[in-house]
C-alpha cells in the first residue's frame, strides 16, 4: 500500500471514531460476551438448542452484515429487546489506557462515534474508558435505520445530521471494510489492525490511508 501523508490536525473539522476494538483494544475480546449473548437471544427467541442458535447468528451475519439484520429481516424481529440484551456486557476487562484522553484532547475539531452498536452501549464504553466528554455525539444502529456498517445509506445520514465536510474529515475503524464508503465520500481513512494478523482485499487497499496497531500513539504523533 503507497505511504499517504498523515492528515494535518489543523486541517481536519470533523473525527469520526467507530468504538469497539477501535477506541480499546480488540485483544481484550469483548466480543467474546457479545457473540455469546446473540447466540442466547437467538436460541430464546427462535426456540432453538444453543448450538443450533449459533449457526444461524452466524449465517445471518454473513448475509445480513449484522445478526440482527438478519433477525429483523428473516423473522420480522423488534429490535429493541435483542440490542438491549446483547449488549448488557460486563467491562471490566477492558483496560483503561491513560494515554488516549490526553491524544483526543490534543486533537483540533469535533470528535463523533459512529458505531453498530446503540448509543447508550457507547456511553457505557466511553465512560468506563473516561472519555466521553471529548465526543460530541453518537451514530448508531438505530440511527442508520438498522442498516449496519459498510451500507452507504448510514453514511449519507451521518454526513447530513452532523453537518459533516467529509474532505475535512477523518474516520477511524478496525473494520477495514467500514472504511471503503467513508473514503468514497472524500473522508481519509485509519485502519486500527490493533496488532492482528490481517490482509487487505484487494477492493479494500486503495480506501485505507493508514494503518496503526496502536491508536493513541498514532494520534499523539500527530500533535507532537
Amino acid at each position: 500500500m503507497p505511504e499517504t501523508p498523515r492528515p494535518n490536525p489543523q486541517d481536519v473539522a470533523v473525527w469520526i471514531f467507530d468504538l469497539d476494538n477501535t477506541l480499546y483494544p480488540a485483544a481484550c475480546d469483548l466480543g467474546v460476551q457479545l457473540g455469546r449473548r446473540m447466540g442466547e437471544f437467538v436460541a430464546q427467541y427462535l426456540d432453538l438448542p444453543l448450538d443450533q442458535a449459533r449457526v444461524v447468528q452466524k449465517r445471518y451475519f454473513h448475509a445480513h452484515g449484522t445478526t440482527l439484520r438478519g433477525m429483523m429481516v428473516e423473522h420480522g424481529l423488534e429490535p429493541g429487546d435483542y440490542l438491549d440484551y446483547v449488549h448488557d456486557l460486563d467491562l471490566s476487562g477492558i483496560p483503561v489506557d491513560d494515554r488516549l484522553g490526553p491524544a483526543l484532547e490534543a486533537l483540533p475539531g469535533r470528535k463523533l462515534i459512529y458505531t453498530n452498536a446503540t448509543t447508550k452501549h457507547a456511553d457505557r464504553i466511553l465512560g468506563h474508558l473516561g472519555i466521553e466528554h471529548h465526543f460530541e455525539a453518537s451514530f448508531d444502529i438505530v440511527d442508520g435505520e438498522y442498516l449496519p456498517k459498510p451500507n452507504q445509506r448510514p453514511y449519507d445520514a451521518m454526513v447530513a445530521r452532523h453537518d459533516i465536510d467529509p474532505a475535512r474529515s477523518v474516520m477511524v475503524e478496525d473494520i477495514a471494510q467500514n472504511l471503503v464508503p467513508a473514503s468514497g465520500l472524500g473522508m481519509a481513512t485509519v485502519w486500527v489492525r490493533g496488532g492482528r494478523d490481517l490482509d487487505l482485499a484487494s477492493d479494500q487497499v486503495e480506501h485505507v490511508h493508514h494503518i496503526t496497531d496502536d491508536l493513541p500513539d498514532w494520534l499523539l504523533d500527530l500533535t507532537r
